[in-house]
């Protein structure tokens, strides 16, 4: 291998870097904002901000987004539901700023937040079953 290879290898390479930065730089921000976590500390679930959006990830994937805040951590609470009914201890951490804008949601729906999360897992349930039947046919 020539010197000159080498360089115009090396300086491709910090171009490339460059550009990957620049990119990242111009990215909308993502803000984390709430965490669900075994008791070894793994990460079981997620919510963020990114773009305006709640985003909520699960096993390392992406499994939904909304512009309700109340709608997002109602299903993080689901899932620290369902895992303490199977006897595996979670622990839940969330952000003011998530609880804040979910109490004013609700707020705006004339509910108190704990009324307004039954509203939507009431409304989560009625939709299942169509879900299900639409799948089997």
């Amino acid at each position: 291998m020539s010197i000159q290879s080498k360089t115009r290898r090396d300086a491709r390479k910090r171009k490339e870097q460059h550009e990957r930065n620049r990119r990242r730089a111009g990215a909308p921000a993502i803000e984390p904002h709430a965490e669900l976590r075994d008791r070894d500390g793994n990460l079981l679930a997620g919510i963020v901000r990114q773009s305006g959006l709640w985003v909520l990830g699960m096993d390392g994937r992406i499994v939904g987004s909304s512009d309700s805040a109340a709608q997002v951590l109602m299903l993080i609470r689901r899932a620290q539901r369902l895992h303490d009914g199977q006897g595996i201890p979670v622990k839940l951490v969330f952000s003011d700023a998530l609880r804040d804008e979910a109490e004013r949601e609700a707020a705006a729906n004339g509910k108190s937040p704990a009324d307004y999360e039954q509203q939507l897992e009431a409304a989560m349930a009625a939709v299942q079953p169509t879900a299900a039947a639409d799948a089997a046919s």
